[in-house]
C-alpha cells in the first residue's frame, strides 16, 4: 500500500516521478539523523522546506517502546494527521508540501513529511525568557497565557495530546503581534497522539510539560490560575488536575536542573 500527496512545488517539480526516490535522495542541511528517522531542511525554488524521512522500524524497536509503556512513532503518519486535525480546528501549525508513506506491515513501513518552512515567527520559550527580569505589558501576557491555554484546550478536548508539549514548541507571530494581535503557531508532532479521548496521564504530563517549561519565565501563581481558568472553560475539567500537574512539572524541573525549583509567588 503506497499514499502520496504532492502540493506546489513538489506536484511540478516531482511530477511523473517516484516521490519516494525523490525524497529519500534529497540532500539538505541535517538536523537530525537518529536511529530511524531523519530530519533535513533543503531548498526548493528558492524557498525552504523540512523533510522527515521515516525508515522502517523494526519490531524491536517496537516492542522495546511497548515494554517500556511508551507508544512507539511508526512513521509520519503521526504528524501528518495531527496537522490535519489542527487545520480543521482553525490552530495555526506546519504546512504540508508533501507526504507519502508505503507498506503494511507497521515494522517495515517508510514515509516522509515535508513542511515548509517557519518564517516570521518566534518560540515562545526565547520570547518569554527575560519576563523574569522584564515582564512583558500586563495586557500581552494576560492575552498570551490564554492563546496558549485555548490551543492546549481544544487539542486535549479533540482527544489529540502533544506529547512534547513545551514553549519551544508554540511560535508567536511577529506580523500578527505587530498589529497587537497573538497568534500561535503548533510545532513538532511526529510524537501526537489522537484518540477518542487522551488519558489523564497524557493530559497531565502535556500540562505539566508547559508549566515546567515556563518555570523560569518569571509565572505568578496568578497566571497559572488564569491558564486553568481559560482551559477548564473548554474542556469543563475539575480542579483535581492541577495538583498533579504542578508536581509532576516541578519533578521535571528536579530532572532537568538537580534542583527544585523556587516556590512560586
Amino acid at each position: 500500500m503506497e499514499h502520496v500527496e504532492l502540493y506546489p512545488p513538489f506536484s511540478r517539480v516531482w511530477s511523473q516521478k517516484d516521490a519516494f526516490v525523490q525524497a529519500l535522495a534529497t540532500d539538505g542541511e541535517v538536523f537530525r539523523n537518529i536511529k530511524n528517522r531523519k530530519t533535513m531542511r533543503f531548498s526548493v525554488e528558492s524557498a525552504f522546506y523540512f523533510i522527515k524521512i521515516h525508515r522502517a522500524t523494526g519490531w524491536g524497536e517496537i516492542l522495546k517502546n511497548l515494554l517500556m509503556f511508551k507508544k512507539p512513532v511508526l512513521g509520519a503518519e503521526n504528524e501528518y494527521n495531527a496537522i490535519r486535525l489542527l487545520e480543521k480546528l482553525g490552530i495555526s501549525t506546519m504546512e504540508i508540501a508533501a507526504y507519502g508513506t508505503r507498506g503494511t506491515n507497521p515494522a517495515k513501513r517508510e514515509s516522509f513529511l515535508v513542511t515548509k518552512e517557519i518564517t516570521g515567527k518566534v518560540p515562545l520559550e526565547d520570547f518569554c525568557a527575560d519576563w523574569a527580569e522584564n515582564p512583558p505589558e500586563f495586557s500581552l501576557r494576560i492575552r498570551i497565557i490564554r492563546e496558549l491555554a485555548e490551543i492546549i484546550a481544544k487539542m486535549h478536548f479533540n482527544g489529540m495530546n502533544h506529547r512534547d508539549c513545551y514553549l519551544c514548541h508554540f511560535w508567536l507571530d511577529n506580523a500578527a503581534l505587530a498589529n497587537d494581535k497573538v497568534r500561535l503557531t503548533v510545532i513538532d508532532l511526529h510524537r501526537a497522539a489522537i484518540r477518542k479521548q487522551i488519558p489523564r496521564r497524557l493530559q497531565i504530563k502535556d500540562l505539566a510539560g508547559i508549566l515546567f517549561s515556563s518555570m523560569d519565565a518569571g509565572i505568578s501563581k496568578r497566571d497559572m490560575l488564569r491558564f486553568a481558568a481559560v482551559y477548564r472553560s473548554f474542556t469543563k475539567e475539575d480542579l483535581n488536575l492541577w495538583k498533579p500537574v504542578f508536581r509532576a512539572a516541578e519533578k521535571l524541573y528536579q530532572k532537568e536542573w538537580k534542583k527544585p525549583h523556587p516556590p512560586i509567588c
